[in-house]
């Protein structure tokens, strides 16, 4: 990146955050999120996205009752995330609570986004969380899904999130659970 690209990249991406702020229109303020969602795909992009708060944007989307802003938000984090140090942010932000929440969404984008989100936030120290009793049966759930996308998905959470432990209690503990085959 040039040294003249830095600058106007950060102030193209800070008008977009003013303008989310100061706009009364909906329509408009989605046209952000999805723009600055997209932009969040671009590790050129994280240090100015965390400067501006907009991990922090996207985690208030996630309790918002318009439906866009959750998709979009949710969209955002899950590029985010990706990203080592959003990631912390996300954490500290308590985001595994919200992103879980988004896991009952009736958007497919949306759950498919708050699926990954969570797969990248697992570490070590956040594990536990990520595989509790709860988001497990959700993924068991997912891998029986119609949708190729989703059952893939929740396929590659159970097996890279969880024990062969927890798989092997589910499975003791009646849940419908076979090691789904990925198809496509």
């Amino acid at each position: 990146m040039s040294s003249t690209e830095a600058p106007e990249r950060f102030e193209y991406l800070q008008s977009l955050v003013t303008e989310f702020q100061d706009t009364d229109s909906e329509e408009a303020k989605e046209q952000v999120l999805a723009n600055l969602a997209n932009f969040a795909y671009d590790p050129k992009n994280m240090e100015y996205l965390r400067e501006l708060q907009v991990p922090d944007l996207f985690l208030d989307m996630l309790t918002e009752e318009n439906e866009n802003f959750v998709e979009f938000g949710m969209g955002g984090l899950c590029n985010l995330s990706m990203d080592p140090k959003c990631r912390e942010v996300i954490l500290q932000s308590g985001g595994i609570s919200l992103v879980t929440n988004c896991l009952s969404n009736r958007r497919e984008e949306t759950v498919l986004s708050a699926v990954t989100t969570l797969m990248n936030l697992a570490t070590p120290a956040t594990r536990p969380q990520i595989s509790g009793p709860g988001i497990l049966q959700c993924m068991l759930r997912f891998s029986l899904a119609e949708s190729p996308r989703l059952r893939n998905l929740a396929a590659v959470f159970l097996q890279d999130c969880c024990s062969e432990e927890q798989r092997r209690f589910c499975i003791r503990g009646g849940f419908a659970f076979s090691a789904p085959v990925m198809q496509s």
